[in-house]
């Protein structure tokens, strides 16, 4: 790999590699009050990177944070969405910069040096940096006390983060590389060919999902935002859309709901229980994949696969003490209910699962939208669908949004407190345990999605239709 040892970063913007894939698509299907100022028989042009949070292909086709965004952003305008993913970050500021993009949507920090070279949008979220090191090895305490340099992502803030730091006169050694990107050197310091990275803590946070050795040892430097960005001297009409596009997403708790999507539920980290799902994909699922991409119906057959691991950890003899058997963990009634006789026959219980879970998604309330209805319907699955009403029910009853799954997960746990309970419907429920739940299975399909996806040595772009219905 070529490194670029204690290069002070003057090259154009700085940008985060943050990547984590989580469940299906969320289409961003908004109405527009105004119509927007860009033409809309030109294609939309953008660059991102590739990486789990900001864009990836696996067989679901592509996903990620910034490209849901994007394709809502074309809806928006009414215009075909042409996404461009580049390896490197010198690559995607030339092109930016002579104007074959319009804009960069992939969760770009906004730090000082970007800020002269690019136009920032609204604040998506804000993250830290953090150092990563492998668990296997010493912790290190401090910047200016590792055995060895770190080697981060050339032209990222990464880089500008360090450099400040040497130039206010904090002792660090450090290298650069334009040839990996950000979630291939975290995948080298959990091999052991590297020692140290950087990495903010939502990308470190997804990265774990496939390799949990890795850890942070400590936090450096202050939280910053991210966002997307168009060129500065770009177009005010194109800047005056992103405006009115993001004043929209959260009006309608689109942001908050990619949030709860992208992030809810990774920053609870099981090392144990990662390592054994990663070693259970490995030794067991081939066996059942074919019956779980039969049965998937409207699902991801991998959120299938998710919730059968969750379930019996893809053991078709699993039994628990209250009753439930098999590779979805059916109750007797419920069996019988969609036509399964033997509840240890993986394929029956497969088949059973996938039916008795999207009788829920279907008896769940109109009023739920579609991308929410999986979340419930998977509570629903664990304590059964009146103890989930109690939950929006009660959320309604706290001024929260019953038909939120990010606002419905936080009051689940009240289900155990009879100041609540007492006042709902069907009582008592281990609310708690059903949020915890939906996030583990999250996780397992975050973990199916990222081991699937491999990067490819050239990218092409990509075309997407405006969605016209």
């Amino acid at each position: 790999m070529r490194l670029i040892l204690n290069k002070l970063i003057t090259s154009r913007s700085l940008l985060i590699c943050l990547c984590l894939t989580l469940g299906g698509c969320l289409r961003l299907e908004i109405e527009t009050p105004t119509a927007p100022k860009t033409e809309p028989d030109k294609p939309l042009r953008v660059g991102t990177l590739y990486g789990p949070t900001t864009y990836v292909v696996g067989a679901a086709g592509p996903q990620g944070l910034d490209y849901e965004l994007a394709e809502g952003f074309a809806n928006h305008l009414q215009r075909e969405l042409t996404i461009i993913p580049y390896a490197s970050l010198p690559e995607l500021y030339n092109d930016m910069s002579n104007g074959k993009l319009d804009l960069i949507a992939s969760s770009l920090s906004d730090t000082h040096l970007n800020r002269s070279f690019w136009r920032f949008g609204p604040p998506l979220y804000q993250t830290r940096l953090q150092v990563v090191y492998n668990r296997r090895q010493a912790r290190p305490t401090s910047i200016d006390a590792l055995p060895r340099p770190l080697v981060v992502m050339a032209g990222s803030n990464h880089a500008e983060l360090l450099a400040n730091l040497s130039l206010a006169g904090t002792v660090v050694e450090w290298q650069e590389t334009d040839s990996h990107a950000a979630h291939e050197l975290l995948a080298q310091v959990a091999s052991g060919e590297l020692a140290f990275t950087l990495a903010d803590d939502k990308t470190l946070a997804a990265s774990r999902r496939i390799h949990p050795e890795l850890a942070a040892a400590f936090d450096i430097g202050p939280e910053f935002d991210v966002g997307w960005a168009l060129h500065a001297s770009g177009s005010d009409a194109l800047f005056s859309d992103l405006l009115d596009y993001w004043h929209l997403l959260k009006q309608a708790g689109r942001i908050a709901q990619l949030e709860e999507k992208y992030f809810g539920h990774v920053e609870r980290f099981d090392y144990v229980d990662t390592r054994a799902f990663i070693k259970a994909v490995e030794r067991k699922l081939a066996r059942y994949e074919p019956w779980f991409k039969a049965y998937a119906g409207e699902l991801d057959w991998r959120q299938l696969a998710a919730i059968s691991y969750q379930e019996s950890h893809w053991n078709p003899e699993a039994r628990s003490p209250t009753g439930v058997r098999g590779m979805m963990m059916l109750t007797r009634s419920t069996a019988r209910r969609v036509g399964v006789d033997d509840r240890l026959d993986p394929q029956q219980s497969i088949r059973g699962g996938s039916d008795y879970l999207h009788d829920l998604i279907r008896r769940l309330p109109a009023s739920i939208p579609e991308p929410e209805r999986f979340w419930f319907a998977l509570a629903a699955y664990n304590i059964g669908l009146g103890h989930v009403e109690d939950a929006r029910v009660l959320a309604q009853r706290q001024g929260l949004n019953p038909s939120s799954w990010r606002d419905v997960k936080t009051v689940l746990p009240k289900l155990t407190q009879k100041r609540y309970y007492q006042r709902t419907r069907y009582g008592f429920a281990q609310g708690g345990v059903a949020a915890h739940y939906v996030d583990n299975i999250k996780r397992y399909y975050d973990t199916l999605v990222l081991l699937e996806t491999r990067l490819p040595p050239t990218l092409a772009p990509m075309k997407v239709a405006i969605n016209e219905e």
